[in-house]
């Protein structure tokens, strides 16, 4: 990982039961797996914990670690860093992205809340005026009771925000290929195509991965379908969306955007999004930060209980899911 992640992410109570569990070196954080310093430590090396900024583990490092037996990633997707040819030596694979997967859904939640409370444009309003005024004469139709709000993709996190959703009076749609009308029907929600979804909803949400098939998936046609008024969640990647048709879309005030993600991932100085009343620009924020990250650690901390005692991985990553998550 990430050498400057490692004080952040590993705090004492992680660090004492990962030393407890396993011979574990507090001080060897690695960001290169080809020096002689990691390659004389992979040679007795049985597990790798990883996070952001493991290089990847390809075939020149497993050479250099015979007997490595599993990867536990404490962060999201393992893509980055896990290839096929972990998986062709049949390493074990864990990932905490199911902890991951928790602030950004809770994020997701407050944004959609805020969304339908039009919580946007009235403080850009309030802050204009600062003075009395009938917000109900200007607002009839603000509120979260009965309105629509679509997720686009029942991943961890798509799953978690359907679940915090449901003691609030709203119509859950969701759109994807993998889920049957039952098991969104067990998730709280209807079952619907995207076209549909884009159609009725007065929020909607992107947690689709980022895959070749994805790309812009959010596309021109589809913004063009929303609702006046709508707004577009995305906490996925910035490239689901087709950027310029959603810029056009919100400089014209017909949606508005809670957008963690862009494409390009800053966008430029210049770009009218930061600037907009009707628009929330956050830094790829959503996900676990500050004390957040002490919960990653945990999570890769159990998933060493389970392989020290023998025990299957409680979140494991299989080869055959990659090619359709995150």
């Amino acid at each position: 990982m990430h050498p400057d992640l490692a004080p952040q992410l590993l705090d004492k109570r992680a660090l004492d039961r990962l030393t407890s569990l396993a011979d574990l070196d507090p001080a060897l954080v690695l960001d290169d797996l080809t020096t002689p310093e990691a390659v004389a430590a992979l040679a007795d090396t049985e597990v790798l914990i990883t996070s952001w900024g493991c290089p990847p583990i390809d075939g020149a490092v497993l050479a250099s670690a015979p007997k490595l037996r599993a990867v536990i990633h404490a962060a999201g997707s393992v893509k980055h860093h896990v290839t096929d040819a972990c998986w062709q030596r049949g390493i074990q694979v864990a990932s905490a992205a199911w902890a991951n997967a928790l602030p950004v859904a809770e994020y997701t939640v407050a944004a959609i809340l805020f969304a339908n409370k039009q919580v946007l444009r009235m403080a850009a309003d309030y802050r204009e005026l600062r003075a009395p005024y009938d917000w109900r004469a200007a607002y009839p139709t603000i509120g979260n009771y009965r309105r629509t709000v679509g997720i686009v993709g029942a991943s961890q996190i798509g799953r978690r925000v359907l679940e915090l959703l449901r003691p609030f009076d709203l119509h859950l749609l969701l759109h994807d290929p993998y889920v049957t009308p039952e098991a969104a029907a067990a998730l709280g929600a209807r079952l619907v195509e995207l076209n549909e979804l884009c159609a009725l909803s007065d929020v909607m949400s992107i947690h689709a991965p980022q895959l070749p098939s994805t790309q812009h998936l959010i596309d021109r046609r589809r913004l063009a379908l929303m609702p006046d008024g709508a707004t577009v969640i995305n906490t996925s990647r910035g490239s689901l969306i087709d950027q310029d048709a959603l810029t056009e879309q919100l400089v014209s005030g017909r949606l508005s955007a809670v957008l963690d993600v862009t494409s390009p991932e800053v966008l430029p100085e210049d770009s009218p999004l930061y600037e907009l009343p009707n628009v929330l620009l956050t830094p790829h924020a959503a996900g676990s930060l500050g004390g957040e990250l002490h919960r990653l650690a945990a999570a890769a901390a159990d998933e060493l209980a389970c392989y020290a005692s023998g025990l299957p991985f409680v979140h494991p990553v299989a080869a055959h899911d990659i090619h359709r998550t995150a």
